[in-house]
Formats: C-alpha cells, structure tokens, sequence
C-alpha cells in the first residue's frame, strides 16, 4: 500500500486516538461539552442568540462523539465515502461554531452591565471555550479536507 493511500483512509479501533486529526475528536468533545455547561447554566440575556449557541455546542458534541464511536467500531469498512462524510461534518461544525462564537461573545458583551461579577466571568469563560472549540474544529477541518483531497 502506498503511503497515499495509508494517509488518506480513515483509522478504526484505538488507531484513532493515535491519528492526526482523527485524535482532535478529544478537544472538540471537551472544549464542546465545557462550552455547552456554562452556557446552559448561565443567564439568557438574548434568548434567540444563546439558544442558537446551545443548539451548535449540542449539536457538535453528539456529531463528534457520534463520529467518534463510529470510527472506534470501524462502521467506515474503509470507504472513501465516509472521508467525504468526516469532511463535509467538519466543516459545517467550525462554521455553525464561528458563528456561535461571535454570537455568544456579542450577547456577553451587550448584556455585560446586566450580570453580576460572577455571573459575567461565567459567560466570558463559554465565550473563550466556544472560540477554543472553534480553532479546533477548523484545524480538523483543515486536515480533513487535505485527506479528502489526497483520497
């Protein structure tokens, strides 16, 4: 097998959690779930821009971590189709959390004379997740479109 073709094939098993970018799957869990806490446990300032928000880091997570257990159990059986899938999935995550990112750093900072301390560095803190979660997603995206590519 050329080295190609090594590259451009999704990993199964553990292999994942040992293959760039497949291994991003981690972060973008964490950083997803992180972002989907301190949303949900923060107060609403603008409901239609934080459930947005909300939709998008749910969303995500259970894309991922579906995504994830799907390559754990090989469900891909090698197709070039499913690079398609990991690509077109990757990309639609980093815009719809680009998009989540501005939105909920736009409603933190409208809203900021409304919240407690507290409460304000609550929302800070799922504003610097969301944007953390969004660079991880464009660098998945970005290498999931090279192995596309190469497929």
């Amino acid at each position: 097998m050329s080295s190609a073709a090594s590259t451009s094939s999704l990993p199964s098993g553990l292999a994942v959690l040992t293959t760039f970018p497949d291994v991003l799957f981690i972060p973008e869990i964490i950083f997803g779930g992180l972002v989907w806490i301190l949303v949900a446990s923060s107060r609403v300032p603008i409901p239609m821009l934080q459930g947005w928000v909300m939709f998008v880091s749910v969303f995500c997570f259970v894309m991922s971590t579906t995504l994830l257990c799907l390559y754990f159990c090989g469900a891909h059986g090698g197709s070039s189709s499913w690079v398609t899938l990991d690509a077109i999935c990757q990309g639609t995550a980093s815009l719809f959390y680009l998009s989540a990112s501005v939105l909920e750093a736009y409603s933190t900072y409208a809203a900021s004379y409304l919240f407690s301390p507290n409460i304000y560095r609550e929302n800070i803190a799922a504003v610097v997740f969301a944007f953390v979660a969004t660079l991880v997603y464009v660098i998945h995206k970005v290498f999931s479109l090279l192995r596309w590519k190469s497929s």
